[in-house]
């Protein structure tokens, strides 16, 4: 099929934090030095911000190298931390951690509570006032390649096509979009950042990414209970000790806060239901106070990367750079991300800038790589390098050996641990493990997926390619539904699969596709890795309002 195709400079996919800075940093570098410079920035979001979720405590030091200006030019960052507090959950009773014992990542001094999808919209303004193409409701779809391997830029998805694939009336085919340098910034477990570990054999030597699960709600409440910049998180309950989780509630401006709660996606037990422990979460007597008379606005959920620098693959590859959460920078020991995503995406755009003053085009950035080792962000993702692996051996020891590591070490300790198994294979047979059985929810406090779906103002064209794919359509019964009793059904948090039955008993997985909040959890988690999630048509999915 012949497809339309446009020139660039640098083509970047994704209009996160990374994809974002990418794009401002190239372009104030080719101002300072009077070149022309194209730069094309594709969202498969409906608009800039659309698909953002994140807490979101911010440190604003790469905010601050990338555009000094911020303050006077309006970013949305209005509520400066006030206050930290570390609690130890039990199911009915707490305990704050003192913040004299708490370790330097943990405190917020001179962070921001921000919602990342209006900072990535204001983002995208800067962006577009420097002439930053910018395409929203464009999703990467295809990588594409020149006749020696490299990678010459990306296809966008094909519109209007029926589910069985056949072009339908408003069939409209996507197009190429050709680069000298290709920027993938497409957020955690990218679809085809996937690709492209594999097609360079990006992850060789280093360990398997390891994962989370983030469910988020946003909630106004009553202003007597609210402090703005207070920020919250917790360990322990409802989690079971050998199990990674933990929750936050943020307190932004205007009566509101953010409320969630992270699951690592390497627990074992296929009965645990992340959704189903966040609503749990809001039950707790420390968090139920600040809800209690509020009302909910906004749900969603995210897969975030917290393997830290032992599983970051290899970011360079000829033609392109992996930059942001497509990558993996994220510091989970300080529960952040956006600042390494930017710092990142600056690091990349200078070395790509130079490459380009110097007339090269598709090969390897490998200066990028030498940028990084050199820099602030290498030196904060080492100190916390052993966060996950520790936490992995469960919440006591794992906290204890963390805050020697960095209390005592400084985070220099002269051992760094390793992570060997990915976290679809931690899962153990569903008759190995004990049930867990939730409670219903109460539609005040706690609610069904189906109308926190609804609250994500997710949509999905029915009649299109399901873009939930399955490689082997006999495992989802045979193997899943058999040895793990299906934990797709638990684990999505969005109420996608489910296992129906039918008059006789046969059971088959129905796939509510309209339903997909784009996550990524069951590309991660399911535990033959027989999901295969790929992008829907441009400017489907969740619209965050302030997420």
């Amino acid at each position: 099929m012949q497809r339309e195709a446009m020139e660039f400079d640098v083509v970047i996919v994704g209009g996160g934090p990374a994809g974002l800075a990418s794009a401002i940093r190239l372009k104030q570098l080719a101002t300072e030095q009077g070149s022309d410079l194209s730069v094309c920035l594709i969202e498969k979001g409906a608009e800039i911000g659309a698909h953002i979720l994140s807490g979101a405590v911010m440190d604003p030091r790469a905010l601050s190298e990338l555009l000094p200006d911020w303050q006077e030019t309006g970013a949305p960052l209005n509520a400066p931390v006030t206050e930290d507090r570390f609690f130890i959950l039990t199911e009915d009773a707490s305990t704050r951690v003192p913040n004299s014992l708490l370790p330097q990542c943990f405190h917020n001094e001179g962070n921001y509570v921000i919602s990342l999808g209006n900072l990535c919209r204001w983002l995208g303004e800067q962006a577009e006032a420097l002439g930053v193409d910018i395409y929203p409701g464009f999703a990467g779809a295809e990588v594409l390649f020149d006749e020696n391997g490299a990678v010459k830029g990306v296809a966008t998805g094909d519109m209007g096509r029926h589910r069985d694939g056949s072009e339908g009336p408003n069939f409209q085919p996507g197009m190429e979009l050709h680069a000298k340098y290709t920027f993938f910034a497409e957020g955690c477990r990218g679809h085809l950042g996937k690709q492209l570990e594999a097609q360079f054999n990006l992850r060789d030597g280093v360990d398997p990414q390891t994962y989370g699960i983030g469910l988020k709600e946003l909630w106004e409440i009553p202003p007597e209970m609210h402090q703005p910049g207070l920020v919250i998180h917790s360990g322990g309950w409802p989690m079971q000790p050998d199990t990674y989780g933990g929750g936050f509630l943020y307190h932004l401006e205007n009566n509101q806060v953010a409320v969630g709660f992270v699951v690592g996606l390497g627990y074992s037990n296929p009965h645990l239901s992340p959704y189903e422990e966040f609503q749990r979460y809001k039950t707790h007597p420390e968090i139920r106070k600040f809800l209690e008379g509020g009302k909910r606005i906004s749900y969603g959920a995210r897969a975030l990367t917290a393997g830290g620098l032992q599983a970051l693959p290899k970011l360079v590859f000829p033609g392109g750079v992996l930059v942001g959460d497509d990558a993996g920078f994220l510091n989970a020991a300080r529960i952040k991300g956006s600042h390494c995503a930017i710092k990142s995406g600056m690091l990349a755009a200078e070395t790509c800038f130079n490459a380009l003053a110097a007339n090269r085009c598709q090969d390897e950035l490998s200066e990028y790589i030498e940028l990084f080792k050199n820099s602030w962000l290498h030196d904060e993702l080492h100190k916390s390098r052993n966060f996950k692996p520790w936490m992995n051996k469960g919440l006591k020891l794992g906290s204890i050996m963390f805050g020697i590591d960095q209390l005592v070490f400084r985070g220099k300790a002269p051992w760094t641990l390793r992570n060997r198994t990915p976290d679809h294979a931690k899962l153990k047979p569903a008759a190995d493990c004990p049930k867990i059985v939730y409670p219903k929810p109460d539609g005040v406090l706690t609610f069904d997926r189906l109308s926190s779906v609804f609250l994500s103002s997710t949509n999905h064209e029915e009649d299109q390619p399901c873009h939930l794919q399955l490689k082997d359509a006999t495992v989802p019964v045979g193997i899943n539904l058999a040895q793990y009793d299906a934990p797709e059904q638990r684990y999505c948090p969005a109420g996608v699969y489910e296992i129906l039955r039918d008059e006789s008993g046969k059971p088959r997985l129905q796939i509510n596709a309209q339903n997909c909040v784009h996550c990524k959890t069951c590309d991660i988690k399911d535990p033959t890795q027989n999901i295969n999630w790929v992008v829907p048509q441009g400017g489907e999915g969740p619209t965050y309002p302030n997420m």
